[in-house]
């Protein structure tokens, strides 16, 4: 089992936006870090690899999916009927994955599910 997480940096043209001193990378590998803990439970720990990418996350997660038997993603809600859509990184990947797709709408209330 293999946990994938991705950022990039948006472009804006015309617009020169500054970099900031976010380390993204260790800030992608906490997070993915704290996701596998979390699932992963010390009774009978479950084996998950994981993978930090810069790179769109709709084709990251696409590049993954190629020879998987399942992919699940999270869905980022903004509260209300909201919650209940896709967001789009995960609309992509039911309408292109090479395998079938699980998408998991965050079930804290309050919270932000990644994906």
């Amino acid at each position: 089992m293999e946990a994938v997480i991705a950022w990039e940096y948006h472009v804006t043209f015309g617009y020169h936006l500054p970099r900031s001193n976010v380390d993204r990378r260790a800030l992608a590998a906490r997070v993915i870090a704290d996701a596998i803990a979390e699932v992963s439970g010390p009774v009978e720990p479950v084996k998950i690899s994981s993978k930090v990418s810069e790179g769109n996350p709709a084709r990251v997660l696409m590049h993954a999916s190629a020879g998987a038997e399942l992919l699940v993603v999270g869905s980022r809600g903004h509260g209300g009927f909201v919650e209940a859509l896709p967001g789009s990184v995960s609309q992509h990947c039911v309408h292109h994955a090479t395998c079938p797709v699980v998408v998991i709408r965050n079930s804290v209330q309050g919270g932000s599910a990644r994906g």
